[in-house]
């Protein structure tokens, strides 16, 4: 059994002395990881209030891309917290934990009471005008005066309900985007 974890303090250290974590399952992509370094250089603050939790190892458990963040923003001294208490089965599961995100957004809060543009910025996708800022990007011209909005919307599903949705398009007639919409005018 772990011994409980008392209160923690925050301490600098050389990121030479932070081994990172090979095993941790969370990466982070290119546009992303470039918000992510911006976010660090705009607002550092924000590292004292979620340092970096490693082992008695100096093996980071939690904020992997963070310090990866932090060496390619030029940090030299990065702060930590050290767990030396936790067994290796609650290492795993701290690392999992630490990156699962149980919680949803309520899209109606942000969209009435947050900037888009700030969101984004902070690495919340959301919805963006367009680059030019043109409505008539939005607009693809049929004919000579009839002009048709289109819109996109993506879903994201595991390979397992990928394969159970597409069997279930099967009993419907239409396109995709013809049953889905029938299904949610129902």
């Amino acid at each position: 059994m772990a011994k409980k974890i008392g209160v923690l303090a925050t301490q600098m250290v050389d990121v030479k002395s932070i081994v990172p974590n090979q095993d941790n399952p969370r990466i982070i992509k290119d546009d992303k990881f470039v918000q992510l370094v911006r976010s660090i250089k705009e607002f550092p603050e924000m590292l004292q209030l979620r340092p970096i939790v490693v082992d008695e190892n100096m093996v980071i458990l939690g904020g992997n891309m963070r310090f990866k963040a932090l060496l390619e923003a030029g940090y030299t001294n990065v702060p930590i917290v050290k767990i030396d208490t936790l067994t290796e089965q609650q290492k795993k599961e701290f690392i999992i934990k630490d990156n699962v995100g149980f919680g949803e957004w309520d899209w109606d809060i942000l969209a009435n009471e947050w900037d888009n543009e700030l969101l984004g910025d902070w690495g919340l996708d959301v919805w963006q005008p367009s680059e030019a800022g043109n409505l008539d990007d939005l607009f693809d011209l049929q004919g000579e005066a009839e002009a048709v909005q289109k819109f996109k919307i993506t879903l994201e599903y595991s390979e397992e309900d990928y394969a159970e949705i597409t069997e279930l398009f099967k009993k419907y007639a239409g396109t995709k985007e013809e049953i889905v919409f029938n299904l949610l005018a129902q």
